[in-house]
């Protein structure tokens, strides 16, 4: 009983930082490229629920950040893929590289005034649906050069990374 409750607390723990790690990823970024946040900061709970949840539980893939700019074209689009391991053997150290993707934001190129942002997530399996979440069409990235910053957050069980697609 005693490692399935030591599973489970370290798993919601994980579900928790990460999601985090990631949110507040998102919130600098679009800070940085002048993005309104209203509605981030509006849906933050229902948001944060889902991407905890679908962590905790091992079904979400990808968070994904569309840069949707008033002639059409979508970008930056950045990506934020999850890792998980079997164990909790893995870094056992709950992590955050703030100060290295603050560096990396310094270099994201500028966007229009009047870009708006869409929030996806992909999955590797079956997941729990979410309030506020449902079907949608991601923009191609195809023609985007795509730079890998690496691991953005890591704790027992699951990591995430990021990836910066642009022009």
């Amino acid at each position: 009983m005693t490692s399935t409750y030591t599973y489970s607390y370290t798993r919601t723990h994980t579900a928790t930082h990460l999601t985090d790690v990631i949110l507040g990823a998102i919130t600098d970024i679009l800070a940085d490229l002048g993005i309104n946040m209203d509605r981030l900061h509006r849906d933050w709970t229902q948001n944060e629920n889902a991407i905890k949840a679908w962590i905790e539980e091992g079904s979400l893939d990808t968070v994904v950040l569309e840069c949707h700019q008033p002639s059409g074209a979508v970008v930056p689009v950045i990506e934020f893929p999850v890792s998980y391991t079997s164990s909790g053997t893995g870094d056992a150290e709950f992590t955050a590289s703030r100060a290295r993707l603050a560096r990396f934001r310094a270099k994201l190129d500028r966007v229009p005034t009047g870009t708006t942002y869409k929030l996806f997530c992909t999955f590797n399996g079956p997941r729990t649906p979410q309030p506020g979440w449902g079907p949608g069409t991601r923009a191609s990235t195809d023609g985007l050069r795509g730079i890998t910053f690496g691991t953005l957050g890591s704790a027992p069980h699951a990591s995430t990374g990021m990836r910066y697609y642009h022009n």
